[in-house]
C-alpha cells in the first residue's frame, strides 16, 4: 500500500497551478497600487505648486509694495564735519610798559574797533609830554635869536665889518638850533602817541574772552597773554574737508561766480543753524586723507555760531536735473553691485543691475540701468531672486492694471 503523503497532490506542501496564479495577482495588484499611490502624490504635490505660485520651485510668491521710478532734479551734496573760526582772532595787548589803572569792559561782551578796553596810568607820560612841549619852546626861542644874529652879522659883513667866517659859523648855528626844533616837534609826536596809547583799545569788533590780568599789574608789550583776546563772530567761518574728486566741480562753479551754498546744522539735534556761501579751499590735498581743507563764510548777527563750535556741514555741489529717482529702499546691493527688482506683468520680477547717483532723504538718483516708469519693489524684496513670483497688497499682482509698464530694458 503506498503512503498518502508522498503522492496526493492536496496536500498543503504542493500548492496547485490556481493557487500560483492567485499569488501572481495579488502581487501585480499590490504593485499597481503602489505605483497609483506615487502618480496621486505627485500630481497633488504638482497641483499644489501650482496653486501656490508661479516658481518652479514652488516657493509661495513673495508680498511686496511696488513704486514707480519718477524724474526728478536731484541735488549733488557735500557732508562733512566743520569746525567754526572767527574770521580775525587777536590779544589785546599794551603797546608801552605802566601799571594797569583801569579796566572798561566786561567779560564776553561785544566791542566795537577802537572802543577803549583798559587805561594804563596815563600821568608819566603826560609829563613826558610836558617836557617835549616845553623843550620846543626852548629850542624855537634859541633859533629866533640865531636867526637875528645872523641877519646883524650879514648886515655888518656887507659894511666890511666883521669877517666871512663869524657869518658862516652862525648861519651853521641857526641850521642846528632848526634841527633841533623838528626833533623837539616829533619828541612832542612821540609823547603826544604814547600819551594816546595808554587808552589800550580794541583793535578788531568782536566778542571779548576773560580778562587775562587784574588792575594794579604791571603791563609790558611783551606779556604773552595781553589783556583779553577778541574773536570776530559776524561774520564767522567754519573749515571742513572736502574730497578731492569734488574739486573740480567746486572750482568750476566757483570761479564762474555762482556761489555754492553751504548749510550748518547742530551736530547733536541736526537742528539748521545759519546759511552761508563757499568761500575757498586750501592749495593742496592731504595725501593720507584724500581731502583738501576747504572755507565756508556765514552772516552770524544772532551768534548762533560760536567759535571752536562743531557742526555739521552740508554744500550744494551742482545739481542733476531729469534724472530717475526711486526710493532708496529699491537698490539692494550685492555681489554684481547695486540692482533693484522690477516688477513684470506675469507677477514675477526682473533683477536690474543698477548705477546709482547721489540721494536726498528716501530718495537716490539712478544714473543708468533704470528707466523713468519702471515699476520696482521698495519693500519684501528678501529672499527674492530674478524670476520669483510676488503679490502686492495681499493679492497677486496684475502687473497691467496695477504697475505701469517701464521700458528698464
Amino acid at each position: 500500500m503506498k503512503s498518502a503523503d508522498a503522492s496526493d497532490p492536496q496536500t498543503p506542501d504542493h500548492p496547485q497551478p490556481s493557487d500560483r496564479q492567485s499569488s501572481r495577482k495579488r502581487t501585480w495588484a499590490i504593485a499597481l497600487g503602489i505605483t497609483a499611490a506615487f502618480l496621486i502624490v505627485a500630481l497633488g504635490a504638482r497641483w499644489l505648486a501650482m496653486r501656490g505660485g508661479d516658481r518652479p520651485n514652488g516657493r509661495p510668491p513673495a508680498a511686496v509694495n511696488i513704486e514707480t521710478a519718477a524724474k526728478s532734479d536731484m541735488p549733488v551734496t557735500v557732508n562733512a564735519l566743520g569746525t567754526v573760526q572767527p574770521v580775525v582772532t587777536a590779544a589785546v595787548r599794551t603797546q608801552l610798559s605802566g601799571v594797569l589803572f583801569q579796566i572798561l569792559f566786561k567779560e564776553g561782551q561785544m566791542v566795537r574797533k577802537g572802543q577803549v578796553l583798559a587805561q594804563i596810568d596815563p600821568r608819566p607820560y603826560r609829563l613826558a609830554l610836558d617836557q617835549a612841549r616845553a623843550n620846543l619852546a626852548r629850542d624855537e626861542a634859541q633859533l629866533t635869536a640865531a636867526k637875528l644874529d645872523l641877519a646883524r652879522y650879514a648886515t655888518l659883513l656887507k659894511q666890511d665889518s666883521i669877517a666871512s667866517q663869524q657869518v658862516d659859523t652862525q648861519r651853521a648855528a641857526v641850521g642846528q638850533l632848526m634841527g633841533t626844533v623838528a626833533a623837539d616837534r616829533a619828541a612832542i609826536g612821540t609823547a603826544r602817541l604814547n600819551l594816546d596809547y595808554t587808552s589800550i583799545r580794541a583793535p578788531i569788533s568782536g566778542r571779548v574772552g576773560i580778562r587775562q590780568v587784574d588792575i594794579g599789574n604791571y603791563l609790558t608789550p611783551a606779556d604773552a597773554n595781553g589783556v583779553v583776546v577778541i574773536a570776530q563772530t559776524d561774520p564767522i567761518d567754519v573749515s571742513f574737508a572736502l574730497p578731492q574728486a569734488q574739486l573740480a566741480v567746486i572750482g568750476n562753479n566757483a570761479g564762474a561766480g555762482t556761489g555754492l551754498r553751504v548749510d550748518a546744522s547742530d551736530q547733536n539735534s541736526n537742528a539748521h543753524l545759519a546759511t552761508g556761501q563757499f568761500l575757498t579751499f586750501d592749495n593742496q590735498v592731504e595725501a593720507a586723507t584724500g581731502t583738501v581743507k576747504a572755507k565756508a563764510r556765514f552772516a552770524n548777527a544772532g551768534n548762533v555760531l560760536f567759535p571752536g563750535a562743531f557742526v555739521n556741514v552740508s554744500m550744494l555741489v551742482q545739481t542733476l536735473h531729469n534724472v530717475v529717482t526711486v526710493p532708496v529702499s529699491a537698490v539692494r546691493h550685492g555681489s554684481h553691485g547695486d540692482f533693484v527688482f522690477i516688477a513684470r506683468p506675469d507677477n514675477t520680477v526682473r533683477l536690474a543691475v543698477v548705477k546709482t547717483g547721489p540721494s536726498l532723504g528716501d530718495r537716490i538718483a539712478i544714473l543708468s540701468g533704470l528707466a523713468a516708469g519702471a515699476p520696482v519693489v521698495t519693500a519684501g524684496a528678501d529672499g527674492l531672486e530674478d524670476g520669483a513670483g510676488i503679490t502686492v497688497g495681499g493679492k497677486r499682482a496684475t502687473g497691467r492694471s496695477r504697475h505701469p509698464r517701464g521700458n528698464a530694458g
